[in-house]
């Protein structure tokens, strides 16, 4: 059996904020592996969002962030239970961190559920009509455009888009690491993201 040191146990906290005693059961299950514990941890972290998802979450904070010296502005909303979780430093460089991934990724959606079935329809059309165009066979087509479909969601869902400081996780996950580690439920409930000169010529 892997011998589990305390250095290993701290470096698996530091990295996911789980608890100690949650840590050593991750290494020990893991064998010692250091990615399959965070792994561990992380389906943990599902698991605990998802029983945490139904309660009410109406304090938290509202986000501003500006970028580019005024060229970029994101503006979004992150609830929590409390107010002493909504004060916190953990809560508050999670919501900043949504602020920072919209300015950077510019999701259209918060969560694909959110995205209006025209909009697939529209994307599905399209993926359709190139596959056609590209001489696909038409048995391979729906396959096609649900990759189609999937890939942008990856793209615009701001819950499926990889973090843009750890590519290895999306932002669900990180969300899902920031509820384990407050033990209450968060939600992004809005945002807004502008940048200077986006309707100029739309207006014009």
């Amino acid at each position: 059996m892997t011998t589990i040191s305390t250095d290993m146990i701290k470096k698996l906290r530091e990295a996911t904020n789980a608890g100690v005693l949650d840590c050593r059961k991750a290494l020990e299950a893991a064998e010692g592996d250091f990615n399959k514990a965070v792994d561990i941890l992380r389906e943990k972290g599902l698991a605990t969002a998802a029983k945490r998802a139904s309660r009410a979450a109406s304090e938290g904070v509202i986000d501003v962030y500006s970028h580019g010296n005024g060229r970029v502005c994101v503006m979004v909303e992150v609830n929590c239970e409390t107010d002493f979780v909504g004060r916190s430093e953990v809560f508050r460089n999670f919501a900043h961190e949504i602020a920072l991934q919209i300015a950077a990724a510019s999701p259209l959606y918060i969560r694909e559920e959110d995205i209006p079935q025209e909009v697939l329809d529209k994307e599905a059309a399209i993926a359709a009509a190139k596959a056609r165009e590209d001489g696909k066979p038409e048995a391979i087509i729906p396959r096609i455009v649900e990759g189609s479909l999937a890939k942008f969601k990856d793209e615009f869902v701001l819950l499926r888009q990889k973090y843009i400081r750890d590519e290895s996780k999306t932002v669900q996950d990180l969300l899902n690491e920031t509820v384990v580690s407050t033990g209450e439920n968060i939600v992004i409930r809005r945002f807004a993201r502008w940048a200077l000169g986006e309707t100029t010529q739309d207006e014009a």
